[in-house]
């Protein structure tokens, strides 16, 4: 089964005023939509990053593919890597790590290969799970993903969520969103306020929801003597502590004496990380991600790396839609060791879904795993257009926290660590 056709359709939704480490979320999200088509009919979605820089990397592999047999993935990796040829991405963020070249390919490569794995389950029939070794469970867990922020952009109307700049307001936004979507466990990002305000946060929360793992992400915001002091702080409350100081060095110094486990998406996030960190013990739960571990059959390799060196696996999310949460709850189900709940932004972008609707949906907080062939999930055409017109509307090509925040306060940087 040969590939004719790929469209890339970058697209553009909304995004409320969230708080980060790295500033404040733009009102557009962006994101491209991967379509491949073949010679027998059968079409996949893939999903992944927006960024100008990303769009264009991936639009050059696109002539080199064509032709190429959907089952060939090894060979459609090698192509990636050779058209690229050893160029290394960037952000202005800073908040998924140091990209390499080889992470550079993965990145690339991640959707053509989710989009021939959708391809691959609706001709065999089978879900894109079965293609991963079969599903270990029937639905996925993710967490309350909460954030500070604006109660809307500025000039703009307040939205849904509100303001949450204190811990009454952290503690509303989890009471909604759990009472909307059933989530059992919650994740605060954090390094917005000095660290006293985050920790005073996380107690209210325990004390609102007595029985829900916490965790805290401030995005290496903080130094390792006051990580050491936030982990003190913290003993018994917190599940993981995620990312509270950068690079593998500086989290190993932490790791050393933390009373909880350290997770990451920030210091290992490529194949050649693991290795250092491995030796230094800087990362008990590793966040996985399929969009920068090179698609879902190199997600699964990491789970049993991480299973063979005793390391934790939950798994780390960006700003999406359905089509990346599909592919998501497709690799949960069948990654056997994934013992922690997934994160996904998906309540913040769910206004604004570009796949048909049914098929996807939170019970209990989890997401039962589509058993139809390959991901489960159609484009919406209406929404699809909606929001590639966003995207030229919009004047955003390339996600810049910090820049915009310093649109309000001139004053801001970017500063790891800050405290």
């Amino acid at each position: 089964m040969k590939i004719t056709e790929i469209v890339l359709t970058p697209i553009a939704f909304r995004d409320p005023p969230l708080l980060n480490s790295a500033g404040v979320h733009e009102p557009w999200a962006l994101r491209t939509i991967v379509e491949v088509h073949t010679d027998e009919g059968i079409s996949g979605l893939g999903e992944t990053y927006g960024d100008l820089g990303h769009l264009e990397r991936s639009r050059s592999v696109v002539d080199s593919l064509i032709g190429l047999d959907v089952f060939a993935l090894n060979e459609m990796h090698a192509r990636v890597a050779t058209v690229l040829g050893g160029k290394a991405g960037l952000d202005k963020h800073g908040l998924t790590g140091k990209i390499t070249a080889e992470s550079t390919v993965d990145r690339v490569y991640s959707p053509f290969e989710v989009a021939c794995l959708d391809i691959q389950g609706k001709a065999l029939g089978r879900p894109v799970h079965d293609l991963l070794g079969g599903a270990v469970r029937s639905s996925v867990p993710y967490s309350a993903y909460l954030f500070y922020k604006w109660d809307g952009h500025p000039g703009a109307e307040p939205d849904e969520w509100g303001e949450a700049i204190d811990p009454a307001g952290i503690v509303a936004q989890a009471t909604k969103m759990i009472g909307q979507y059933g989530f059992g466990s919650i994740k605060l990002k954090g390094g917005v306020f000095p660290p006293e305000q985050e920790i005073e946060a996380i107690r209210a929360l325990r004390e609102a929801f007595p029985d829900h793992p916490l965790r805290l992400d401030p995005n290496a915001a903080w130094s390792a003597a006051m990580s050491l002091k936030v982990a003190a702080e913290l003993d018994g409350v917190l599940e993981y502590l995620e990312d509270p100081t950068p690079e593998i060095s500086g989290m190993a110094e932490v790791a050393a004496k933390a009373p909880m486990p350290l997770a990451t998406n920030m210091c290992v996030v490529a194949f050649e990380h693991l290795k250092p960190s491995v030796e230094q013990d800087a990362v008990q739960v590793l966040l996985s991600d399929h969009h920068y571990w090179g698609g879902l059959q190199r997600s699964r390799q990491l789970g049993m790396i991480c299973q063979t060196f005793g390391i934790g696996l939950s798994m780390h999310s960006n700003s999406h839609l359905g089509i990346s949460l599909a592919a998501m709850t497709h690799l949960a189900a069948a990654t056997p060791n994934l013992n922690y709940a997934c994160d996904t932004h998906y309540p913040w972008n769910a206004q604004d879904e570009v796949v048909e609707p049914g098929v996807l949906s939170f019970v209990d907080g989890a997401v039962p795993v589509p058993l139809t062939p390959g991901l489960g999930v159609s484009l919406d055409r209406d929404a699809l257009a909606r929001l590639a017109e966003n995207y030229v509307r919009c004047g955003i090509t390339a996600r810049d926290d910090t820049g915009y925040m310093q649109k309000f306060d001139p004053s801001y940087e970017r500063k790891r660590p800050r405290w």
